[in-house]
């Protein structure tokens, strides 16, 4: 044992080794090894059979080791060997970049030396560094992956966080397995009188009233599972009532309840406010609202309808029928209540209202189905039409900008006829569109006879489509 403590072989416990065997322990424990002087010019290679070296070290003999480094590791090879050729028997490995064509990286080698003799030669063994260089760059990519992985989770859980605060419902984030809140907003704060930190782990039914607490978690979740978008009511801590809305959805295998919970004072608060500006519309609005039942009789009229009509009070109204004021009654009635009932509004339909005493006037209607209760209610809004409208003026100047393009292909009479016919058409069309297909209905739309009606079909090619 040396005062370094290093312990060497005593002297004849291992035979001479030969050439041949002493190249293949070397080749064993580096990947390449290179006998050379202390110049640096190379005497001797040796390489592991298992070493890829694309033919980097091949007939490299004679030539100068730094010739075959990139620049970068040039001066620090000249200088790691200078000091060990100079006596320092300590000197650490180097790593070094060896050139190789098409290549910017290069064959990153890591070399030891060693002295084997005297006569001014070194033994440099290396070991390849690509196992180790491609092990840091997955890594680096890995760790690159990761940070972008944090990066979209921290803004995903800002985007969660923001929604959260500025909802104005209070919500809690609930596991149905243990019945604990995960996360809540600030809004839920306010509403329970307590504090986001002192709420999270803490158990849901904590918040309400004693007799809530045995069964709420079953009552969220049945009602969660229902179809449609119910409430549950219960008592708060501090005797608000509250009501419930909650959803059901599963997250990483674990079923969460998201519950939005709102006072329920300040629900009905709102409602009735609702109500009161819908009230106000509906009063002092200057269109038209009727609401009729499925058969057409008026449950109720605004003053703007009475007004139109010329009525004095909608008591004197209900229970008449609506299409007595329609200019084609029945017919107008069908279509409207029809059409709505098929799609649930009908945005414009264009007749004519009169009461008793009053003209005529033009007017459109849109029509709404409703529910109240178990019945069907129709709401009719009527705005009286102006006489001198900008908009159809437009539409005339659109259509007779299409007839004066004709002008001077064809001759006056055939223009007019063309046009007429086009007309005719699209007016038989919408009449049978709007009627459901109903010819005798669509005759006395427009004001034809059934004959007559059944002619201009035959004309325009139209009876196959009527009887689709």
């Amino acid at each position: 044992m040396t005062s370094g403590g290093i312990k060497y072989w005593n002297s004849g416990d291992i035979p001479m080794i030969g050439p041949d065997i002493l190249g293949g322990i070397l080749t064993s424990v580096s990947d390449v090894g290179l006998v050379m002087t202390e110049s640096g010019t190379i005497v001797s290679v040796l390489l592991n059979r298992n070493f890829e070296d694309d033919g980097l070290f091949q007939n490299i003999e004679g030539r100068n080791l730094t010739d075959l480094l990139m620049l970068d590791s040039q001066d620090k090879f000249t200088k790691r060997l200078g000091a060990f050729v100079d006596g320092d028997d300590h000197v650490r490995p180097i790593e070094v970049n060896h050139k190789i064509p098409d290549n910017r990286t290069g064959l990153p080698i890591k070399y030891s030396f060693h002295r084997i003799g005297e006569g001014g030669i070194v033994l440099i063994l290396g070991h390849d560094l690509r196992p180790v260089a491609e092990m840091q760059q997955q890594l680096v990519s890995a760790q690159l992956a990761l940070e972008r992985d944090y990066e979209t989770q921290r803004d995903f859980e800002t985007r969660f966080r923001v929604m959260m605060d500025s909802s104005a419902d209070g919500v809690a984030m609930v596991s149905v397995q243990t019945g604990t809140i995960g996360d809540t907003n600030s809004k839920l704060s306010a509403l329970i009188g307590s504090k986001r930190e002192e709420m999270i782990g803490r158990s849901f039914a904590d918040l309400f009233e004693q007799r809530a607490k045995s069964n709420l978690m079953d009552r969220l979740t049945t009602q969660a599972l229902a179809d449609g978008d119910g409430t549950i009511e219960v008592r708060g801590a501090r005797g608000e009532m509250l009501t419930l809305r909650p959803t059901l959805f599963r997250s990483a295998g674990e079923r969460i309840l998201l519950c939005r919970i709102r006072s329920s004072t300040a629900l009905n608060a709102e409602t009735d406010r609702t109500a009161q500006m819908l009230r106000g519309v509906y009063d002092k609005g200057q269109d038209g609202v009727v609401f009729t039942n499925e058969d057409g009789a008026i449950l109720s009229a605004n003053e703007g309808f009475l007004n139109m009509i010329g009525a004095a009070h909608d008591l004197n109204l209900r229970g008449k029928p609506f299409m007595d004021f329609l200019q084609r009654g029945m017919v107008d009635f069908s279509v409207m209540s029809q059409n709505a009932a098929r799609v649930g509004t009908l945005r414009s339909y264009a007749t004519r209202i009169a009461s008793d005493y009053g003209s005529p006037r033009d007017v459109e209607m849109s029509v709404t189905t409703l529910k109240a209760a178990d019945a069907t209610v129709f709401a009719f809004v009527v705005r009286e039409t102006p006489q001198a409208d900008g908009s159809h003026r437009s539409d005339d100047d659109s259509g007779l900008s299409s007839v004066v393009e004709l002008v001077g292909s064809s001759t006056l009479r055939d223009i007019v006829a063309e046009t007429t016919n086009v007309v005719e058409k699209m007016c038989i069309e919408t009449a049978i569109e709007l009627t459901g297909n109903n010819r005798v209905a669509a005759a006395e739309m427009l004001g034809l006879s059934r004959q007559s009606l059944y002619v201009k079909l035959r004309k325009f090619g139209l009876i196959a489509q009527s009887s689709d």
